[in-house]
This record gives C-alpha cells, sequence and structure tokens, in this order.
C-alpha cells in the first residue's frame, strides 16, 4: 500500500511523457482502445500526473468545451487501484478548475461511475459506448 500519494498539474514534456504512458498502459494497452482515439486535443488540455511513493500511478486532464468543464482521462495503473489515487486525481482536477466553471461533466467508465457519485457527480441520460467501453454522461451538481 502506497504510504504517499501526490497529484501534480504538469506542463513539462518529461512529467508529460509519464502521464501518456499510463494512459497508454491503461486505455491502449489494458482496455484495448484505438490509439487513434486516445490521443485528442492534448495541447488545449490541463494534465495531472498522480504518484505513489514517487512512481507514475494514476493520470488524467480537464480542458473547456464549448459545452463546459470536461473532466477526462482518468487513469490509475493497475497495482495503485484501490488505494485511493483516483479519489486523488478528482479532487484535484476539482481544485483547479477555474471559480466560473459552472457545468462541469464527464463521460465516465461504468465501473467508475461510484467514484464520481462520491464528488457530486450525477448520472444523465443512457448508458453509450466510447471507444468500445461502456459509459455514462454525469454532471456535477
Amino acid at each position: 500500500m502506497p504510504a504517499n500519494i501526490k497529484v501534480n498539474k504538469v506542463t513539462e514534456q518529461a512529467d508529460l511523457d509519464k502521464v501518456f504512458a499510463v494512459r497508454r498502459e491503461v486505455f491502449v494497452i489494458e482496455q484495448d482502445c484505438p490509439p487513434e482515439l486516445e490521443w485528442e486535443f492534448e495541447d488545449e488540455s490541463t494534465h495531472f500526473l498522480a504518484t505513489a511513493d514517487g512512481e507514475p500511478a494514476g493520470a488524467c486532464r480537464w480542458r473547456k468545451t464549448d459545452k463546459g468543464y470536461k473532466l477526462e482521462r482518468f487513469a490509475v495503473l493497475k497495482q495503485f487501484r484501490g488505494f485511493g489515487v483516483g479519489q486523488a486525481l478528482v479532487q484535484a482536477v476539482l481544485d483547479d478548475l477555474p471559480a466560473e466553471a459552472g457545468y462541469v461533466y464527464l463521460h465516465a467508465q461504468v465501473q467508475a461511475v461510484s467514484l464520481y457519485k462520491k464528488f457530486g457527480f450525477e448520472q444523465t441520460g443512457p448508458e453509450f459506448e466510447e471507444a468500445g467501453i461502456r459509459h455514462y454522461k454525469m454532471i456535477r451538481k
């Protein structure tokens, strides 16, 4: 069990490479997401890297869209799941959003819905498929 989980906003290329490596492992390799669907909107997103005892453990991002603020690409490496890394990532992103971020939403994988509910997100609309994976749209109330 990791003793020290930290989440930092990243802008340096070396840290972005770690973010992309986490996402590649979780989405492309583990979940078989097509790589061309995984890499989009990188330059307009604000990226975060979670570390556990100094090792890369998870990643996520947020970006402003025409609808509001979208939280995306939450990924936790398999060996770090169940230790609070996902919760730390969600909290860090929410803390980083601009004060005027009124409409905050995400597309949650079905198995992660309960995590986002802890932070005030509610499911809206029917289940849908994105990159071959079942999701629900969730909005922060």
